[in-house]
């Protein structure tokens, strides 16, 4: 089945992403598919089974989401009021103590998970109805701390750190979609659109980068959800699923 391919993917992906070496700027290093892998693996098992036509990328986890329940875009009030995923996770080695990672009690809410499950669960509300067409996954699993606590997300790590990450997540990326079979890769976020545009070059998919749903945007502010759909509209797509 292509879920427990999918959970062994991931199995090997989070060994290799804990041998890979990071220095300053980067301080501390979340790697939320191995502390907080029930949860995540409830994800996979309950929403990754099957092929998929839409394969949809984020960039990394956030240190208020998937850091925190081990579910991309991981708002908890969303996970377990929508998806219906708890459980326990644990510490990972080295925790920064201005971001602590309390699982499914930590208070923070993560704005571009409220936004983006938000919108998913107003045209789905039952969540199954989604994900038989569609999963939500990121293209770097691991979170990335400053020494001051300052999240760092992959694209601005210097050079000669970011590349051996992005030569990882690129052939992992390739092996995903082996395994899901995507007509549309669907990036959120501009970097994350080059990065599988560039993985997948000669992979028989189509792509497409739309808004992120980052409090960071001002477009997002002004109304996210409206302007995604716009930017679906314009390939065609009046949704995900």
């Amino acid at each position: 089945m292509a879920v427990s391919r999918l959970v062994k993917l991931y199995d090997l992906y989070s060994d290799d992403l804990n041998a890979l070496h990071f220095e300053q700027p980067v301080a501390h290093v979340y790697n939320p598919i191995d502390y907080a892998r029930k949860p995540h693996n409830a994800y996979l098992n309950r929403y990754g089974c099957g092929t998929k036509r839409f394969l949809i990328l984020g960039m990394n986890p956030g240190p208020f989401g998937m850091a925190q329940t081990g579910v991309p875009f991981g708002d908890v009030g969303m996970i377990t009021g929508y998806l219906n995923i708890a459980g326990d996770v644990g510490r990972p080695p080295n925790e920064h103590p201005k971001r602590p990672v309390l699982g499914y009690g930590c208070p923070r809410s993560e704005v571009s998970g409220q936004r983006l499950w938000g919108w998913i669960k107003a045209h789905y509300p039952n969540p199954h109805a989604f994900f038989d067409n569609a999963i939500i996954l990121n293209y770097c699993p691991l979170i990335f701390l400053e020494e001051s606590g300052r999240n760092l997300t992959p694209d601005k790590l210097p050079i000669e750190q970011k590349k051996p990450l992005e030569t990882l997540a690129d052939a992992y990326l390739k092996r995903l979609v082996s395994i899901v079979e995507p007509e549309w890769v669907i990036s959120i976020g501009k970097w994350t659109g080059l990065k599988a545009r560039r993985a997948l070059g000669g992979v028989d998919v189509k792509h497409l980068s739309i808004s992120h749903p980052s409090p960071a945007s001002p477009k997002a502010n002004r109304g996210w959800a409206e302007l995604i759909e716009g930017e679906l509209k314009m390939v065609g797509l009046d949704c995900w699923a």
